[in-house]
């Protein structure tokens, strides 16, 4: 596909603070990537550095083939960014701070309508286009701030928090938005709502500390959470021992976890060894043990686990607070 985003060796210092330390990466075309990491890890430095309004201390990225470092302006042009908070001029209507923006781009007349028309309808801001900003509610100056980021139809897209103030309905619509603007573009996004990105996100990005930790498909980093194909088994009418025993020595179970045991029956997740599929081997070791099932069921893994071991242990190592 081509990569549009490429990321060398990138840093950024604070006095003695390393906010942002070696960080390499790429984003092809076609591609949304979930930028995440816990609050301090180095997102949003990230994100300004690769958008033009800061200036790395060290190393450089490639935005469309141009440098931050020697064709800012280049960049720029390339770029649609949506900062965190997504500031605004307060007294001017959306319709106005729009259009004002279209201007800055180099857009006028006709072609100033028809871009600022296409970015309305696709925010849907109809409803308020000639309120002042400053009494909008916090989701809808989000909207006029994406509206904003998309109005020149950039190929590349940063997005620090696209969802924030959003209720379910709004980021419902942003997510199909970026889903298909996705088609033609290479998005990067920044979000806390991990379930954003597995709904979004074709890849996933984790930085704490200033260094990136992970990188790989939601279903990737999913694999890597402990209870990833462990298997969750309900039995009715047998002792809770003789149950735990007989699956413990069961081949390719790492150990077995009492859940509950209620009403005469008993529960248990059952890990497997190298998180590799065992709901089969289970099932069938069950029935040939007469067990009465009452339920029974394999467990995908949670990326908030994942996140939070991972950007834990590469804080605490780092000495950095959470």
């Amino acid at each position: 596909m081509g990569k549009m985003i490429e990321i060398r060796n990138l840093c950024k210092k604070f006095g003695s603070f390393v906010a942002v330390d070696n960080v390499s990466f790429t984003v092809d075309k076609g591609e949304v990537l979930g930028f995440l990491g816990p609050n301090g890890a180095g997102k949003s430095t990230t994100m300004k550095m690769i958008t033009g309004f800061l200036n790395p201390t060290g190393g450089t990225a490639l935005v469309c083939g141009h440098d931050i470092n020697t064709e800012p302006m280049l960049v720029k042009e390339k770029v649609g960014y949506l900062p965190e908070g997504a500031p605004a001029y307060p007294d001017m209507t959306p319709q106005g701070f729009l259009k004002f923006i279209g201007q800055i781009r180099g857009y006028s007349g006709a072609e100033l309508r028809r871009k600022v028309d296409e970015a309305v309808a696709k925010t849907e801001l109809e409803s308020h286009l000639h309120q002042p900003i400053e009494t909008l509610s916090k989701g809808f100056k989000r909207r006029v701030g994406l509206a904003q980021a998309i109005l020149h139809d950039p190929p590349v897209l940063v997005m620090d928090e696209p969802t924030d103030g959003l209720d379910p309905n709004q980021k419902l619509h942003v997510r199909n938005l970026i889903q298909d603007m996705a088609k033609d573009k290479c998005i990067i996004l920044s979000t806390h709502i991990l379930e954003e990105v597995e709904a979004v996100c074709t890849r996933a990005v984790i930085i704490a500390a200033g260094k990136v930790i992970a990188d790989g498909t939601p279903d990737e980093l999913v694999a890597r959470s402990a209870i990833h194909n462990s298997v969750i088994i309900r039995v009715e009418g047998t002792g809770e021992d003789d149950v735990r025993g007989k699956l413990k020595n069961l081949g390719g179970v790492d150990r077995v976890e009492s859940l509950a045991a209620t009403n005469g029956a008993v529960s248990f997740r059952v890990y497997p060894k190298d998180r590799r599929a065992i709901i089969t081997e289970v099932g069938q070791y069950a029935r040939d043990c007469g067990w009465k099932i009452g339920e029974i069921k394999v467990e995908r893994g949670r990326l908030d686990d994942v996140f939070r071991d991972l950007t834990a242990d590469a804080t605490r190592k780092a000495g950095r607070e959470t």
